[in-house]
C-alpha cells in the first residue's frame, strides 16, 4: 500500500512548475489560432459558395494559411483576427 507521509510537492524533484505554465500557454495559444484558422477557412468556403466569389475565397485561403504558419510560430494571435474581420468583410461586400 502507498505510504501516508506528508506530501512534497512544493520541494519535490522533477517539480517544474513554470515548465508546465509555459507548456500550458503553448496549448491554449495554439488551440486559439487553430480555431481562427478553421473559421477563416469556413468563411472562404462561404465567399465562394454562396457567393461564387473564388478568387476572393482563394486570397482569404491564402492569407490563412500565412497567418496560421506565423501564429503558431511566433504565438501571435492578431494578424488570424485581421484575416477574420477580412473575410467577414468579403463576405458581406461580395
Amino acid at each position: 500500500m502507498a505510504a501516508h507521509g506528508t506530501q512534497e510537492y512544493g520541494t519535490a524533484e522533477g517539480n517544474d512548475l513554470p515548465m508546465h505554465e509555459a507548456t500550458y500557454e503553448k496549448f491554449v495559444s495554439f488551440a486559439a489560432v487553430g480555431v481562427l484558422h478553421v473559421i477563416n477557412l469556413t468563411l472562404g468556403l462561404a465567399v465562394g459558395g454562396v457567393k461564387g466569389a473564388w478568387w476572393t475565397a482563394l486570397g482569404i485561403f491564402l492569407l490563412a494559411i500565412v497567418t496560421v504558419i506565423h501564429g503558431l510560430i511566433t504565438g501571435a494571435k492578431a494578424p488570424s483576427a485581421v484575416v477574420l474581420l477580412l473575410g467577414l468583410a468579403a463576405l458581406a461586400l461580395a
